[in-house]
């Protein structure tokens, strides 16, 4: 990227769309109506959640402002009133940043701004953030990137007027009407160059997918809400090393590894970045991206976290966001086993119990000390089954003892005695192929299409 780029967002903007470590902040929710008493969460709820990813950024929260309202303000999101009062406070505490728990239009982040005389980040500037600090493959770094200049671009328009008029404080003058207007080309153009690479990354992952998806082996895609123990389980049933963090949005790019079922089946479970309400629309794509995997899989199992309230509500946010932005109507969804992780967290499993009842497909467990994790292996290879693919054998003399043991295993439909080979046509179980295979030279075994 070009310097001048570097510049256009840190020194003008991206001030305005970051947080810093220690930073002091204030944050701001509203209590809206129309969410009402079906809603499945509170404000109160959600605005714990708006505490756990500022925490993940590393802010220090001083107060929350809960106000409630008929509507959004269209001019400060909340009343002007009650702009003032912020201002009051964040001047007297020395706040550093306010932190809104809902997405804003760009005239409300700069007329907040102005009112507030601080720095204004809302619920989707801050998620993409902690995952611009925490993205570490090229293709999920281009992903956040993306998603921030698309989210920047509507918001460099006016920014030239409004801060001109500012004497100083937070960031710097602004560049005025005709610079903006060069200031959106360069963003213009660095989103063209960040899609197309994406669409070159795509291609090479999409090569890789497709030889995973070719071998025998099954995928089993850990999915569910961030923080919830998803890595964790992964390290423990793989011995697998991923980065394990008490911190929202630990892990943003997948790890695959290979673990043995009861029956001696190997299967490879990836484990995906957590999912969160609110998800912002801009990283939408670097999810589905990252997702890839939980599309292609034979199996799901959505952690969760038994510790926190309203279980049932977060199994319905999950599958909220796999049907509306992960699976597209024709995917068909793999089924799912809901783990109910970190059950040694609690002082009594019984508190579980009625929510666990209410969960489908439900197993409760702890990834950190092992319990049930056999258990959950047996449901996993339950929910597997045992696929039966149609084979063809060229059999040598050399290796005519698994003749019976594929009669003894499968289910031989042909048997033809040739010179030098046997020829079989039959039927075997998956999780068999690997082990036969072993015993054979490349091209003795192959795989038919069902007739």
């Amino acid at each position: 990227m070009a310097k001048d780029d570097l510049n256009l967002i840190e020194d003008r903007v991206g001030k305005r769309a970051r947080v810093k470590a220690k930073e002091k902040a204030i944050l701001v929710g509203v209590d809206l109506p129309e969410t009402g008493n079906n809603r499945l969460w509170s404000t109160e709820e959600s605005m714990d959640e708006l505490e756990a990813l500022a925490d993940t950024a590393g802010v220090r929260i001083q107060e929350r402002v809960i106000q409630k309202r008929d509507k959004p303000d269209s001019s400060f999101y909340i009343g002007s009133g009650k702009a003032k009062e912020i201002r009051q406070r964040a001047r007297k505490i020395g706040i550093h940043v306010v932190i809104f728990n809902d997405e804003l239009r760009p005239a409300q982040s700069r007329n907040l701004e102005e009112e507030l005389g601080t720095k204004v980040v809302d619920r989707t500037q801050l998620i993409m953030d902690i995952f611009a600090q925490r993205a570490q493959t090229k293709e999920a770094k281009l992903q956040v990137e993306l998603a921030q200049y698309e989210y920047l671009l509507p918001r460099l328009r006016g920014w030239g007027e409004s801060l001109e008029r500012q004497e100083g404080g937070i960031g710097t003058r602004g560049p005025g009407q005709t610079r903006l207007a060069r200031d959106r080309d360069k963003v213009q153009r660095r989103i063209d160059s960040i899609r197309a690479k994406l669409r070159e990354a795509d291609k090479e992952l999409d090569v890789r997918r497709k030889r995973r998806l070719e071998s025998d082996t099954p995928i089993v895609a850990l999915i569910g809400y961030t923080n919830s123990g998803k890595t964790t389980l992964l390290n423990n049933l793989t011995g697998a090393e991923g980065f394990e963090e008490d911190k929202l949005f630990a892990t943003l790019d997948p790890l695959t590894r290979k673990f043995e079922l009861p029956d001696r089946r190997s299967v490879l479970m990836t484990d995906t970045v957590g999912l969160i309400r609110k998800l912002p629309h801009q990283l939408i794509p670097a999810f589905r991206s990252t997702l890839k995997s939980a599309r292609t899989a034979d199996l799901l199992i959505n952690m969760m976290d038994a510790t926190q309230d309203k279980l049932k509500a977060r199994w319905q946010t999950v599958n909220k966001i796999l049907n509306e932005e992960i699976f597209e109507e024709d995917d068909g969804r793999p089924e799912m086993i809901n783990a109910l992780n970190k059950i040694d967290a609690l002082q009594d499993e019984r508190e579980i119990a009625k929510e666990k009842n209410e969960i489908d497909n439900s197993i409760a467990i702890s990834a950190l000390n092992g319990t049930n994790l056999e258990s959950l292996k047996e449901l996993i290879a339950d929910k597997l089954g045992d696929e039966v693919k149609r084979v063809s054998l060229d059999l040598p003399y050399s290796k005519a003892d698994l003749l019976d043991w594929f009669h003894n295993n499968g289910e031989v439909l042909k048997e033809e005695y040739g010179d030098e080979s046997i020829m079989i046509e039959g039927k075997l179980e998956r999780h068999l192929l690997a082990e036969l295979k072993s015993e054979l030279e490349d091209g003795k075994l192959k795989e038919l299409a069902e007739s």
